[in-house]
Order: C-alpha cells, then structure tokens, then sequence
C-alpha cells in the first residue's frame, strides 16, 4: 500500500496519464521539408515529442526544424541505422516512432497506428505504403524490388511482410530496448523487421499515405546499391538467426562437390586398385571434410542463437505491454491528460474495489488506559510466563 507498481509506470499502463510518445526523424540535408514534417506530426499528434536527428546536413535543416519546434540532435557516423541506433539509446519513451523526414509519408495516419499499437496490444505496427498509379513517389523499379524481398523475407524467416522498406513504423518500448541495431544504413528496415519475425513478436500493418517529394527535395535512395546492401543484410540475417539453413546450404554444395570428384576416383580404384588422379582424390576428401565442419559450425552456432535469443527474450518480457487506457486512443486535435500518477494513501480503499465489511480500526494514538485486545493480551502473559 502506499507504493506504486513498476508495471503502473511501464508503457499503456498508466491509470489518466497518457503514454509518452516520441517521433524520431533522421534527416540528412532535408531543409525543404523538415519543417513541414515536424508540424504535421504535433498537428496530428498533440503532445508528441518530435526529435529530428541531423546526419551530417551541409545545409539548414537542424535550424529548421529547431524553428518548427522539434528538439535537434546531431549524429556524425552516416547513415540511417546509425541514427536509429543512436536514438534507440538516447530516447527514454512508451511509444517510438520513426518517419522519413522528406515529407512523403502521411502523418495524419500517426493516431490510428498508435492506437492500433495499444489496443492490440502490438509491439511493432508497419505503415504500408499504398500504391497510387497517378503517385510517382513509388518508382517502378523500388516497387519491384520491394515485392521481390517480401517475398523472400518471408520464405526465410517463416513469416509475411507487405512492406518491409517502409520508413513509417510504430514501436512498443518492449520492442525498441531488445533491439540491437547492427545496420549502418538504408537496410535498418531489414533488420527491424526480421527481429520481429525472429522473436514472434506480435505486430499488425496499417496502410498509409505516399506522396512525391516536394519540388527542390533530392532523394538519396539508389536502386541498385540499396538493393545490394539489402541482400547482403538478409545474408548476414540469415547466417544470425538461421546458421543451420545458412551452414546447411554451404554443407550440402561441398558434399555435392565431394561426391562428383570422387566418385570417378572410387569407381577406378575398385576396378583396378589403382588411384591414377591423386589430386582429384585429394579434392574430393578436402570438399568432405569441410562438409563436415561446416554443418559442424552450424550446430555450434544454432545453440549460440537459442542463447541469445533466450536473453532478448527475457529484456522483452522484463518490460510490460502496451495496454489500451482511455488516454491512449489519440485522435487529431484531441488534447492529451498528462496528470500526474499518484501513490494511493495507506490504508486507503481502491477505486471500484468493495471494502470489506470488518470492525473499526483502533485509534493510531490510544490513551494509556485503552483495554487490550484479549487475544494480544493473552499472547503478552503467556511470553512472560514462559520468562
């Protein structure tokens, strides 16, 4: 009594206080557009902590978004994932959320994904983007490509995704502190989707709005190299949190490899007794013994994983989920309660919790010659008694 519950202070949990939520904005020479965003978001979203995080810009994009409210910090190593990790540090929240500071990405649709994230309840909510063909923002080639890796995640990690390059996510706390941000750049959307898909965390998709950029806005996207980094990512992904098929894959070829080698070399040595090719007998037990210690090494790995993965597992659950509260379903123009959360009273009953009906409770200061309660009584005679 009298002592408030840490699972009172996790996120959704609070009783008429309502989550905090922080937008995370990477932003790298954006000046044409930051501004715009930082106001479309507390537009949409009244009390939301707008932190734009400058990557390096060469013009006035952290004066801009300063001037437009939204608190600017700066992170050096280049690169998207470098700025969500560095954000995923510093940013203490119940909410994250992480959008394109090039203004194509719709933040009216922001409420209904953080309300979808709390009444789940949900640790991760994709903002797809929805295909307009008169909306040129969506180019052919990073449409394709995008379906092509969908389906591809999915048949790797067992799961489906319809938008997994989407920069407009919505996130739990649970979900950010067991995230361990190992990108560097574009291919951090990789890496935040394959860790829900390899922890089974429970998520949902909402469709958003997707427009062109602003005329005098550059995009720094290109296909091909992003592309690449995409694929080597998976790779990598796939190698973490899958070494058995990963080890399987190299195990089967060099076994392949081993059998059409020697084979010939077995076949001519039982008719004749003789081994003429000494170096193809020597390639193919070399391409057998690797086999062997490559689906070795994915055995070693694959307990490694279950190890790691028990240890993101236990931070996860150590933080509560969000839980759907009356201060958190958000609508635009709709003014947040944040009073403060208070420790009930000693002794004080509940709200909506029936108080049993029991005799009155003594005096906190009795007079002296207040009778003792019979059995407190007697349990004093007895001690002095037994002395």
């Amino acid at each position: 009594m009298g002592q408030i519950e840490p699972a009172q202070l996790a996120a959704g949990a609070r009783r008429g206080k309502a989550p905090r939520i922080a937008a995370i904005v990477p932003c790298h020479n954006e000046e044409v557009t930051v501004a715009k965003v930082v106001t479309d978001l507390k537009a949409a979203v009244p009390g939301i902590t707008v932190y734009v995080y400058d990557n390096r810009s060469t013009d006035a994009t952290a004066q801009r978004a300063r001037e437009a409210g939204a608190v600017v910090r700066s992170e050096e190593r280049a690169g998207k994932g470098n700025v969500i990790r560095r954000a995923f540090s510093d940013i203490e929240a119940d909410v994250y959320v992480t959008i394109d500071g090039d203004d194509t990405y719709e933040a009216a649709d922001l409420p209904a994904m953080i309300d979808k994230l709390m009444s789940g309840p949900c640790d991760h909510v994709l903002g797809v983007r929805q295909d307009d063909p008169n909306n040129s923002a969506y180019r052919p080639g990073h449409a394709a490509g995008n379906a092509a890796f969908n389906r591809l995640t999915g048949r790797l990690f067992g799961d489906t995704v319809s938008d997994m390059l989407s920069g407009y996510r919505v996130y739990s706390r649970r979900f950010v502190k067991s995230f361990p941000a190992l990108s560097k750049r574009f291919e951090i959307e990789t890496e935040l989707t394959v860790h829900q898909m390899a922890l089974r965390l429970p998520g949902a998709e909402h469709p958003v709005g997707f427009r062109d950029r602003p005329a005098g806005s550059e995009s720094k996207l290109s296909t091909v190299k992003d592309g690449v980094r995409i694929l080597l990512t998976l790779a990598r992904l796939l190698r973490v949190e899958r070494p058995t098929a990963f080890y399987g894959v190299i195990t089967a070829l060099l076994a392949l490899g081993s059998v059409c080698f020697g084979a010939p070399v077995i076949a001519e040595f039982l008719s004749t007794g003789l081994v003429p090719r000494l170096p193809t007998a020597v390639l193919a037990a070399s391409c057998a013994l690797l086999a062997a210690l490559s689906g070795v090494a994915g055995l070693v790995l694959d307990g490694q994983r279950l190890a790691r993965r028990e240890v993101a597992r236990l931070r996860y659950l150590a933080l509560a989920a969000p839980a759907p509260t009356r201060a958190s379903r958000i609508e635009p123009g709709m003014p947040r309660r944040t009073a403060p959360l208070r420790p009930a009273r000693a002794g004080a009953p509940r709200r909506g919790v029936p108080v049993p009906a029991t005799a009155p409770a003594a005096p906190a200061h009795a007079p002296a010659s207040a009778p003792v309660p019979r059995p407190v009584a007697a349990s004093i005679a007895a001690a002095r008694h037994v002395g």
